[in-house]
């Protein structure tokens, strides 16, 4: 009788390897932040006038949150509570999926935002901030005599 070298679902082992090694490389922190998968999700895109930022962060006490700029980079940072059992309850959990603990974003700003114009709102769960762009950086139409 003919038999294998390796397990009869060795390569089913291997792609469980991968998709785990794949998935805690996704969540690596870095310099910037968190990788694809960060918390929280943010979406960021510009105007002429403006650098607009939104961060969904549903469920967190906007009183902690934390934002700054500093050199040209703009961090946000805050922590969610569990809102699970405490541990020492004996409570059994079967699925937790969404995230608490601290989390810490950071976006590269472009050179011409002005740090002295920034609002940051919250409102149903999303954070947005507003950086206006320095007036001499607009576009403006020159008139030829």
């Amino acid at each position: 009788m003919y038999r294998s070298l390796f397990p009869h679902d060795m390569l089913a082992e291997l792609d469980r390897l991968q998709r785990e090694m794949s998935r805690s490389f996704d969540y690596s922190p870095s310099i910037r932040g968190m990788a694809r998968g960060g918390v929280p999700a943010m979406n960021v895109g510009g105007t002429p006038h403006s650098v607009e930022i939104y961060a969904f962060a549903p469920g967190i006490d906007p009183a902690s949150i934390e934002v700054h700029i500093e050199k040209g980079v703009l961090v946000i940072a805050g922590e969610r509570a569990s809102a699970l059992p405490a541990r020492e309850t004996k409570a059994n959990v079967h699925i937790d999926e969404r995230f608490s603990g601290a989390f810490r974003r950071v976006v590269t700003l472009p050179d011409d935002v002005d740090p002295d114009k920034v609002t940051a709102r919250y409102r149903d769960g999303v954070l947005h901030i507003s950086i206006k762009r320095r007036e001499t950086s607009l576009p403006r139409r020159i008139s030829v005599q």
